[in-house]
């Protein structure tokens, strides 16, 4: 059995179109289930009214994106249990082909759709997550063209959690998202857990999803720049072995000043504010640390094999750069 796990935060002008995709390509008994984080945009009426096949968890406050999946996934039935944005559109035969590599490939625990730009559906958004030594987590393929991906499933360090199709029995290993991530880098985190505990994950070419990138968060808006500062380094914090992370410590200060320097001059508070909130649980953190590390099952070498070389500054600025202009065309 397959659960579909939605979680929207007034995203109702979205989920009619959301929904109409998926169910498209759902068996008879397979569930959605769709999270509602206290919205106050009508999204619950409508959806009991709409909707009523859905199964509606209605909150009644925001819990984040991480939070939000947590209890989605705690309410579902499924073995097989995906995730999916919703201002993501799957398009034909996305969930057959993930639910298949998931079963073709049993030591996976994740396999990763493709998601495309809503306006150019012909470039790639995201297919997964990559990791560098510096700790930046990066989309794989973004702005590659859909044309040019290869047709066979592909190993990946992780799937994003936009489109994102997990086994039930990874999830009991690893544990499920962390809630105090709140949105922004609670599928890194995961994925690190993962790679801990020996699961393998794959990114599925043929499995694609046109996505309205940043619809509910905000590119380059302050609470986003504050949660990728402050969840950078508790995914950090927590999930890098020891060894690993005193070899890429010079990589991760060197990215981090960098940063915090920007910040400064261009008068971002918010990516500084994020950092210091991360140093101030640090406590907090190292405690998860151990109990995290202590069920790491691989040697700490194939972790540090999913990381590539830090990007140089300009590099990374440019990628950034591309990005905005692809927005600025919607």
């Amino acid at each position: 059995m397959l659960s579909v796990i939605i979680v929207t935060w007034n995203g109702r002008r979205f989920l009619d179109a959301c929904l109409r995709a998926v169910t498209a390509q759902l068996h008879p008994d397979d569930e959605i289930i769709v999270v509602d984080n206290g919205s106050i945009d009508g999204t619950t009426v409508w959806l009991r009214h709409a909707w009523s096949a859905v199964r509606l968890v209605a909150l009644p406050a925001n819990l984040g994106f991480a939070g939000g999946v947590n209890v989605g996934l705690r309410v579902a039935r499924g073995d097989l249990l995906l995730l999916l944005n919703n201002d993501a559109f799957v398009e034909p035969g996305c969930v057959p082909a993930l639910v298949e590599a998931l079963r073709d490939h049993p030591r996976s625990g994740a396999v990763a759709g493709v998601l495309t730009f809503d306006h150019r559906p012909d470039l790639v958004a995201s297919a997964g997550i990559t990791a560098c030594r510096n700790g930046l987590a990066l989309d794989l393929w973004t702005g590659r063209s859909v044309q040019s991906l290869p047709a066979a499933p592909q190993p990946v360090m992780g799937a994003s959690g936009g489109l994102a199709l997990y086994r039930r029995m990874m999830l009991d290993d690893i544990g499920l998202m962390a809630p105090d991530f709140f949105n922004y880098l609670e599928d890194v985190d995961l994925a690190w857990r993962a790679q801990l505990r020996g699961w393998e994950c794959l990114v599925v070419p043929a499995a694609r999803a046109r996505h309205i990138y940043s619809a509910t968060g905000g590119q380059g808006s302050p609470l986003k720049q504050r949660l990728l500062g402050r969840n950078r380094l508790r995914a950090i914090i927590r999930c890098f072995p020891s060894g690993v992370l005193r070899s890429c410590l010079p990589d991760i200060l060197a990215y981090d000043t960098m940063a915090l320097a920007y910040a400064a001059l261009a008068r971002q508070p918010a990516m500084i504010a994020g950092r210091v909130e991360a140093l101030r649980d640090r406590a907090q953190l190292l405690r998860e640390r151990r109990a995290i590390q202590a069920r790491r099952t691989v040697p700490e070498a194939a972790f540090a094999a999913w990381l590539e070389p830090s990007p140089t500054p300009w590099r990374t600025l440019r990628t950034v750069r591309r990005l905005d202009a692809l927005l600025r065309d919607r």
